[in-house]
């Protein structure tokens, strides 16, 4: 049944407009950042506190989503509209600066998250959240539901020698969170002295994923189109590791494998005998514009969700990795760094959170051993943390 919850940018109009009387509001946003009506984060909060909004700052890709990935830098900017300056927090520095915050009063965080650990956005928050309690500006998180859901999760949790910025904490790769809880588990855990409060999502439960709530998907990066992009993200993000293709310069980035080395049929019949739940392959040939293998022919596959509920994005991909680099070893190479600002550990141990994978894949672990995840500490780690009742479809607050 679909349904469309009420967004932490409008519960905070609906119900506690007073939080932000007179305070010079600093707004960390991008494109995807919208009421249900369509309207910018900027213009609804400009529009009921008049001339209070004093700066702008954004995530990686900037305010519009028009840069690509990985240390592809967005300058600061101005917004006309408002007459305020736009600060990018992936530039220079990707924490702002004590000039940045200089005469707020509150820093409003209202992002789009993707529910994987190695999306930037949270580890932006992050920073912000050891900034702001320096310089003691207080933080509210607009929250947002997670789109993949908050029910499954996936391993393995970040191990402390692989920290980066796209993992600044012990989490998993799928962590079932929404920006909201995860502002909470890290000022808990890290310890940051900062004052935070979160505008709850009303009528979401963690049982949601995007297709169930009547709400436009605005791609929140540019290589995220669609909310099954989204859902296939967890696993394919690895293939960022790899001289395997993950589709970014096609229409479908991240739901498509390939190189030029891959023969389609192996590969399917491969992932077949391995009896993956919850997906579907289809052969597939693709000719990326940019990125790896730009304008060259690359047989691979095509990745196709039939169950939600029990497709697992990270084993799915571990498995097609496994295949790739057991049938064309020759061919099958790991990437070496720079990677999100990492120059001396392999992109995938970054991405993955360990050496665990680039190690034992074909080796000594198991595909399941790879993508395992001790569900019930995680649970126990996040349950006093966590906002939603997955019963009852409302804020557990």
């Amino acid at each position: 049944m679909q349904h469309q919850p009420q967004l932490g940018l409008e519960t905070c109009l609906a119900e506690r407009p007073q939080v932000l009387q007179s305070a010079r509001i600093g707004l960390l946003m991008n494109r995807a950042s919208v009421d249900r009506d369509l309207r910018l984060a900027c213009d609804v909060l400009h529009d009921a506190y008049p001339g209070q909004i004093a700066a702008l700052f954004t995530p990686q890709h900037g305010l519009w989503g028009d840069a690509q990935a990985n240390m592809i830098e967005t300058d600061h900017g101005w917004h006309a509209g408002l007459d305020v300056p736009i600060y990018s927090l992936y530039s220079e520095s990707r924490r702002p600066s004590p000039k940045m915050l200089a005469g707020l009063d509150c820093l409003v965080i209202d992002l789009q998250d993707v529910g994987t650990r190695v999306y930037t956005f949270v580890w932006t928050m992050l920073e912000c959240l050891h900034a702001c309690a320096k310089a003691n500006v207080s933080v509210l998180v607009l929250d947002r539901p997670n789109p993949i859901g908050g029910r499954i999760v996936e391993g393995p949790l970040l191990e402390d020698a692989y920290r980066s910025f796209v993992g600044g904490a012990p989490i998993p790769m799928r962590h079932g969170l929404t920006m909201g809880e995860l502002a909470l588990l890290l000022q808990s855990e890290l310890q940051i002295d900062v004052s935070l409060e979160i505008i709850p999502v009303r009528g979401w439960s963690p049982d949601d994923t995007f297709g169930s709530l009547r709400r436009h998907w605005l791609l929140p990066s540019p290589n995220l189109p669609t909310a099954q992009s989204a859902m296939v993200y967890p696993g394919q993000v690895l293939l960022e590791g790899t001289n395997l293709s993950e589709g970014r310069g096609t229409t479908t980035p991240f739901e498509i494998v390939g190189a030029p080395f891959v023969d389609p049929d192996t590969l399917i019949q491969a992932l077949n005998d391995i009896d993956l739940p919850g997906v579907h392959f289809l052969p597939l040939s693709f000719r990326p514009t940019f990125d790896k293998w730009a304008d060259q022919l690359c047989g691979g596959i095509s990745i196709h969700i039939t169950d939600p509920q029990r497709f697992r994005s990270l084993k799915t991909s571990i498995a097609i990795l496994s295949v790739i680099q057991h049938h064309w070893p020759d061919e099958f190479r790991w990437l070496g760094p720079p990677y999100e600002y990492e120059t001396q550990k392999p992109p995938i141990d970054i991405i993955y959170g360990s050496s665990r994978l680039r190690l034992g894949l074909n080796h000594d672990h198991t595909i399941d051993d790879l993508a395992e995840l001790d569900v019930t500490s995680w649970n126990q780690r996040t349950h006093p943390l966590q906002l939603y009742d997955p019963n009852e479809n409302r804020f557990r607050g």
